[in-house]
C-alpha cells in the first residue's frame, strides 16, 4: 500500500488536503487555495522555495509543468467518474518570468463541459484541451498551459492502422 492510498482512505482528510499531501506535490509544498466542490474551479499557490528556484530567481519550468499536467485529469475523473483520463500534451508559455510565489488558476467552463459530455455521448470519447494559467503575486499572469487529455472508455486500447500488404 502507497502513502498516497492510505491518504486516500483517512476519512476526515479534505479533497484539497489530499491533494496537498500527494507525495509529488507535498515535496512542492503547494497549497490549495480554492478547491470547488464540484471540481469545475481550482486555484493552488505554487511557493517559490530554494528548492524550486531556477539560477535566475524564477520557478522552475518543470516544476510548473509537474503541478499544471494532472489536475484536469483529476479534475475530469470527479466530473465523469468511470473513464480512464490521462494527459495527451501540455504544453506550457512562459510569458514573464515567474519571480514570486505563483497561483495556477484551472476553470471547466460550461461549455466545454457540455462539449465533453456532447463528445461522451456520442462518440464514447472525447479529447478536450484545457487553458490554465500561473499568476505572479503581483497579478501578472507569467505562464499560459494547454491541456490536452484523454477520456476514454474503462479498458480502451487505440485501434492501430492497418498496415498495406508488402509488395513482393
Amino acid at each position: 500500500m502507497t502513502l498516497r492510498d492510505i491518504v486516500a482512505r483517512i476519512p476526515f482528510i479534505s479533497e484539497a488536503k489530499r491533494l496537498e499531501l500527494h507525495p509529488p506535490f507535498w515535496l512542492m509544498r503547494i497549497s490549495v487555495t480554492k478547491l470547488s466542490k464540484d471540481w469545475r474551479s481550482i486555484q493552488i499557490k505554487l511557493p517559490q522555495t530554494a528548492i524550486s528556484m531556477n539560477n535566475y530567481g524564477g520557478v522552475f519550468g518543470g516544476f510548473q509543468a509537474s503541478l499544471a499536467d494532472p489536475i484536469a485529469v483529476v479534475a475530469c475523473s470527479h466530473i465523469f467518474p468511470g473513464y480512464a483520463i490521462w494527459t495527451r500534451e501540455l504544453s506550457l508559455d512562459f510569458q514573464q518570468q515567474p519571480n514570486t510565489d505563483l497561483t495556477l488558476h484551472f476553470e471547466l467552463s460550461p461549455q466545454l463541459e457540455q462539449q465533453i459530455r456532447d463528445d461522451l455521448a456520442n462518440k464514447g470519447r472525447s479529447t478536450p484541451t484545457f487553458e490554465m494559467y500561473y499568476q505572479r503575486s503581483d497579478g501578472e499572469i507569467c505562464t499560459v498551459i494547454k491541456n490536452t487529455i484523454a477520456i476514454r472508455p474503462q479498458g480502451y486500447k487505440k485501434q492501430q492502422p492497418k498496415k498495406p500488404p508488402q509488395a513482393s
